[in-house]
């Protein structure tokens, strides 16, 4: 598969795996030996960056990347994520100096790795100094405990301030086609500093593959079922014309709406990964697909002029409020 560079010297493959659904968001876990094997045929696949975080369960999902991953750690990048109090039973954000230090002693641990390849801070924390974030991460860096370091949902005046204490690798957020505030946000920032970007989401929650309609019903313990895009049907029929546009261009394509989806994003900057995520052999090969899918400019047109806007709130008002503006 292509390759990409985040930052300045981070290769990664062009489409990353995201593997949080493996373990939570989606309902009951997936079956944890069917999940190694998928991990290990995305390797196969050439991917090689993997996306997990310690609340993902928690802590679950770090385990089952940490034993997947273990018998080929050299080949593969692992990015992981901290910035919640797991541990006093308190709950919330908590990206404390001590906090970071200690739970990266974990992190290291059930991931079997020596050093984290991509560190991120998982949500912005308005109580610590984005300064004392970063120059906690430095040490850790220095330490060679950590590799690289990542922001999530954070904003452009964010970046820039942990940017100047210790070079950012990497932001994270949602981007896709149902979501593009990122392109006014923050994306001039990344661009000028020469900081990669790696969307979660980029295929709208499952929503732009075509296989959610207005009738579809999502498990007990699926997030979606706590999304306006989701909850609101009429949303959820006014959104359609998102997956009609991507049908019409993956007909003339031979490709999927979920392939041109991807294929866009990868078309919006050469410093772009997406991570889409899965749990299914079959929608693995689909998605990667999507890096030999090449659009033209005509497609890119015919999908900008449609001048698509999704219709209700992206996050429940309780995980929006963890989002830095």
């Amino acid at each position: 598969m292509e390759k990409r560079t985040l930052g300045t010297s981070l290769e990664v493959s062009a489409i990353g795996l995201g593997c949080m659904g493996m373990s939570s968001g989606l309902g009951p876990p997936a079956d944890v030996p069917t999940m190694i094997r998928l991990i290990r045929t995305a390797v196969e696949r050439g991917v090689t960056l993997f996306d997990t975080a310690q609340v993902y369960g928690p802590f679950a999902n770090e385990e089952l990347v940490g034993e997947a991953l273990e018998p080929v750690r050299d080949q593969v990048v692992i990015a992981t994520k901290f910035g919640f109090d797991l541990e006093s039973g308190r709950g919330g954000l908590d990206s404390r100096p001590e906090t970071i230090k200690s739970s990266v002693e974990g992190s290291l641990r059930r991931l079997r790795v020596e050093s984290i390849d991509l560190l991120y801070q998982h949500r912005v924390d308005p109580n610590v100094p984005i300064e004392e974030v970063a120059g906690a991460v430095e040490d850790l860096i220095e330490q060679g405990k950590v590799r690289h370091f990542g922001l999530s949902e954070a904003s452009a005046q964010t970046i820039r301030r942990a940017h100047a204490v210790q070079p950012v690798t990497a932001v994270q957020s949602e981007y896709s086609l149902w979501w593009r505030e990122p392109e006014e946000a923050f994306l001039p920032e990344l661009e000028e500093l020469g900081i990669g970007f790696v969307p979660f989401s980029p295929l709208g929650k499952g929503f732009l593959t075509g296989k959610i309609d207005a009738s579809t019903e999502f498990a007990s313990g699926d997030f979606r079922n706590t999304v306006p895009r989701f909850v609101d049907q009429d949303a959820r029929k006014a959104n359609l014309a998102f997956v009609d546009l991507l049908s019409a261009v993956a007909a003339r394509r031979g490709a999927t709406p979920a392939q041109i989806a991807l294929a866009w994003l990868l078309a919006q900057r050469p410093w772009i990964v997406p991570i889409p995520g899965t749990t299914r052999l079959d929608r693995l090969d689909e998605n990667l697909g999507a890096a030999g899918v090449e659009l033209s400019a005509d497609d890119l047109r015919e999908i900008e002029d449609a001048q698509l806007e999704a219709q209700g709130a992206r996050y429940a008002e309780a995980n929006q409020r963890m989002i830095d503006r």
